[in-house]
């Protein structure tokens, strides 16, 4: 068995990780042991190895807050989980790992017949995505909304949970290699950032009144989404891909009312009712194992080769995710 574990935190996080070898104590009451078929790297990930993320686990850790797995043994006392069953993992339970055990309550049973890398990448970004368009602004078929980054995987997802829904899509992106990828997923308008922004949002959707921003970007991309929305409208940051404080002028804020919210998915699941969030999971995974919501997979590492994984999640201008598969 093996594992990518750390001890330290410092600014380039491949150096600080490693694959290492580890044993297992016997299964303990309620517990069950599962090999991992998949784990994503998050730019949350990243942010934890650099110490810069808003919740850091104490040290030693092991890297890898989400994935998916199949059980290969559960304690006498188990019931309603079967050896061979695949299953969502726990959130931050470190999941880079060729094993791991976990208390077997905790195990979300998933479709055996999907795409493990595509429910690998469950426990993020899709409830992200969906939530930011549930949340915050109440939002009906032929509405818009206006997101930066949108070719991040929360961005994809976005688009799509959005088309689904009926409701359109001004997506912006910070080159223009990116746009292509953004439409192909059902993007109605795909802008590169810059000058003269809500211009051009304007000029796209026919003068649209927009009441709902995404904003994963900060500094001066923030006032941005903020000029090209109706006055009374919300921007919501969920990021800071730009390592800035969010910027948004006092004309935005006291003559056109436009608000500025915060969102951080830790702190939802810490709040959300377990109905709703087991409500929340059934419609994503439905949605993944048919095929109709899913993300761009860019290259796929084994466990021995974590640091040149946790590398090419740290590099700019990917096209999709990286995903560590340690059995492989």
């Amino acid at each position: 068995m093996k594992h990518a574990r750390y001890s330290h935190r410092g600014p380039v996080p491949q150096d600080i990780i490693e694959s290492v070898e580890f044993s297992l104590p016997p299964l303990g009451a309620g517990q069950a042991l599962v090999e991992v078929l998949a784990a994503p790297i998050n730019p949350s990930d990243v942010l934890t190895l650099t110490g810069d993320y808003g919740s850091l686990p104490p040290l030693p850790a092991v890297g890898g807050n989400e994935g998916v797995g199949r059980v290969v043994e559960i304690a006498p006392d188990v019931t309603g989980l079967a050896v061979g069953q695949t299953v969502l993992l726990p959130i931050g339970s470190g999941t880079w790992a060729t094993h791991l055990v976990a208390a077997a309550d905790g195990l979300l049973p998933l479709p055996g017949d999907a795409d493990p890398q595509q429910l690998a990448m469950l426990t993020v970004n899709p409830p992200t995505a969906r939530l930011l368009l549930s949340e915050f602004v109440e939002l009906d078929a032929g509405d818009w909304v206006i997101q930066n980054a949108a070719n991040s995987a929360v961005g994809g997802y976005l688009v799509q949970l959005a088309k689904a829904r009926g409701i359109r899509t001004v997506n912006v992106v910070r080159r223009a290699s990116a746009q292509v990828a953004v439409q192909a997923l059902g993007a109605d308008v795909v802008l590169v950032d810059g000058d003269d922004l809500a211009g051009r949002v304007r000029a796209a959707t026919g003068e649209a009144k927009i009441a709902l921003a995404i904003d994963a970007v900060g500094g001066a991309a923030t006032e941005r989404l903020a000029q090209a929305l109706a006055p009374g409208g919300t921007v919501v940051n969920y990021g800071s891909m730009s390592g800035e404080p969010c910027t948004i002028s006092a004309a935005s804020l006291i003559f056109r009312g436009i608000g500025l919210r915060g969102f951080w998915l830790a702190r939802w699941y810490r709040t959300a009712d377990p109905k709703v969030r087991a409500a929340l999971f059934g419609e994503l995974v439905a949605l993944i194992a048919s095929g109709q919501l899913h993300a761009k997979v860019q290259a796929t590492y084994g466990i021995d080769a974590i640091k040149d994984a946790v590398a090419a999640a740290a590099a700019g201008e990917r096209s999709g995710k990286i995903m560590v598969l340690p059995n492989a």
